[in-house]
């Protein structure tokens, strides 16, 4: 994934992967999602990304899944 800042439009691109854009939708005035031929998201452009997205406080964190610990049964109790 990589974001892109375009401080002379104020617009911030969002690019989640490399494949092939079919077609563009419009969410709202400010931000636009880009699919590939199989409806998978491509990409999505927010204007003006400062008052759309907060920009400057930009964080990524990745959570693993929590896995339940197994519990041993006895097939005799």
């Amino acid at each position: 994934m990589k974001i892109k800042y375009f401080s002379d439009t104020d617009t911030a691109l969002v690019e989640f992967s490399d494949h092939e854009v079919a077609v563009t939708k419009e969410i709202n005035e400010n931000i636009y999602i880009d699919l590939d031929a199989s409806g998978n998201l491509v990409a999505m452009t927010i204007e003006h990304a400062h008052q759309q997205a907060s920009l400057p406080y930009l964080s990524y964190e990745q959570i693993e899944a929590q896995i339940e610990p197994k519990r041993l049964t006895s097939r005799y109790t």
